[in-house]
């Protein structure tokens, strides 16, 4: 089971978007970590915070209304014109005190709140950052997951996400989609990094987050990559292993190879292919090898009239 963002907000599911509002003013007040001193406050602003940032937002409580916290965070696909594009998964940028300051305008609700030693305690509203400081949120990471296929001849993703810009007042934001086109090169790998600076929420004293994409490459049915090399697992009877066969690779651009084996294979074979593997990054025109392995597969049972060949072939 998900997180239950309107339990956090002790709200049920019919709640009305004053309702959110009006439980995310009484509760955050309350659990401030200024005001309430238990050590579990800081945790429970923050729970708070995001689940206020999702609920007060109609796309993203659209997304978790529908399919939970899981599709919420995970990403959903979209029906696009047959574009391959997908739903940035949410990532709670993890700064209550960002959401708490947007909440309450340049108002300071704390005012009557007093520091140790007795003296009215002033907070400079912008957070407990300290007055006129600017800083930039930590940045949003999510995967870009890519086929082998994508990451062979180069494409174009489109991703979709939802972001707070600020209106032309410089108080108040809006929630905005955007779409985020990413062109990814032959022979990326996995790991690579694309980042969009800037692409984050929008707030006053505060620079947007950048915005980052890390390929990681989905499972395929017949290659694993080695670096810019592919992996083929061949099954072989025992008596090809022995005597050579011919084993016949379907490559990620269509083509069928057929590839002559004349050594004897044993369990640490490997045959090399040059040249049919992943494109070069610095030089798609050139690629890695094809690494042939082989699983051999041995008999369940021989007839004595086999054994007695194999004995005379195998042990004279």
């Amino acid at each position: 089971m998900g997180r239950d963002y309107y339990a956090v907000l002790e709200l049920d599911r019919g709640a009305t978007f004053a309702d959110i509002k009006k439980a995310y003013r009484k509760l955050a007040l309350k659990n401030h970590p200024l005001k309430c001193k238990e050590p579990w406050a800081p945790e429970r602003f923050r729970q708070l915070a995001e689940a206020y940032d999702i609920l007060s937002d109609p796309t993203k409580k659209g997304v978790y209304d529908k399919f939970g916290e899981e599709g919420l965070k995970g990403g959903i696909p979209l029906e696009c014109g047959g574009e391959n594009l997908w739903s940035t998964g949410y990532v709670f940028h993890n700064n209550p005190d960002k959401v708490f300051k947007e909440f309450f305008g340049g108002d300071n609700p704390f005012a009557e709140f007093f520091a140790e030693d007795g003296s009215e305690l002033t907070l400079p509203f912008g957070g407990l950052r300290g007055r006129g400081a600017v800083k930039q949120d930590p940045p949003v990471v999510r995967d870009l997951c890519l086929s082998l296929e994508d990451l062979f001849y180069g494409c174009t993703k489109k991703m979709k996400i939802s972001r707070r810009v600020m209106n032309e007042d410089g108080q108040t934001s809006t929630i905005r989609d955007k779409i985020l086109t990413i062109d990814v090169q032959p022979g990326w790998k996995q790991g690579t990094r694309i980042t969009f600076e800037k692409e984050g929420d929008q707030g006053p004293n505060v620079i947007p987050a950048d915005i980052t994409f890390i390929v990681q490459e989905k499972p395929h049915p017949r290659f694993k990559r080695a670096n810019d090399n592919l992996v083929y697992i061949a099954t072989v009877p025992l008596g090809k292993a022995l005597v050579g066969c011919a084993v016949e690779v379907r490559t990620l651009d269509g083509r069928l190879l057929n590839i002559p084996i004349n050594d004897i294979v044993d369990p640490t074979y490997c045959k090399v292919v040059p040249g049919e593997g992943m494109p070069l990054l610095q030089d798609p025109r050139r690629r890695g090898d094809l690494l042939i392995y082989f699983n051999i597969c041995f008999p369940k049972k021989l007839t004595p009239e086999k054994k007695t060949l194999l004995r005379s072939a195998l042990l004279s």
